[in-house]
């Protein structure tokens, strides 16, 4: 018989240790102010429940105190593509211009973003006098905060031999 108390004995304990660790309660609750309700009936769903703080419950149970469970709240993460700040033009700097011996421009773009970007640069090709030979646009990807050349083959190789210099556009417009 004495056995047979010890058993009864542990599986109240266990009872009550699961009962406690899942949320259900012996029906013994502190007042909520928040929630507006009294003490009343157990079970996880139960509105008379606060479930979002950690202090004890002020009932006793067996000599062990219930406590509420905490609540886990989600963490921000990064922004949503959708909720995401528009991205910022970028700038483009002439480091060399087209000529007839390596008919290619190169131009530097910096990217002012915080994330990688697409940008498109333009360079129109002069002559002498300031007049417009040829346009060329080309697109480039830049790293966040970071710089990127661009080799850019000259619109029109039979205008090379008139070609004074390269007006790159300052701006280097970020593709949407």
């Amino acid at each position: 018989m004495h056995t047979r108390g010890r058993r009864l004995k542990l599986t109240a304990v266990l009872a009550l240790t699961v009962l406690t660790l899942t949320g259900f309660s012996t029906g013994r609750h502190h007042s909520s102010s928040r929630h507006g309700h009294g003490s009343g009936g157990g079970g996880c769903s139960s509105s008379s429940q606060d479930h979002d703080t950690s202090t004890s419950s002020g009932g006793t149970t067996g000599g062990s105190t219930h406590r509420s469970r905490p609540t886990y709240r989600s963490t921000p993460t990064a922004t949503s593509s959708a909720t995401a700040r528009p991205l910022k033009d970028g700038t483009a700097v002439l480091k060399r211009c087209a000529s007839v011996d390596d008919p290619y421009t190169t131009v530097e773009v910096r990217n002012p973003n915080g994330r990688e970007a697409l940008f498109t640069v333009k360079v129109a090709y002069k002559d002498s006098i300031g007049s417009t030979l040829a346009d060329t646009t080309s697109q480039v990807s830049v790293p966040a905060n970071g710089k990127a050349t661009l080799r850019m083959a000259a619109a029109s190789t039979g205008a090379l031999d008139r070609l004074d210099h390269c007006e790159v556009d300052p701006r280097a417009t970020v593709d949407r």
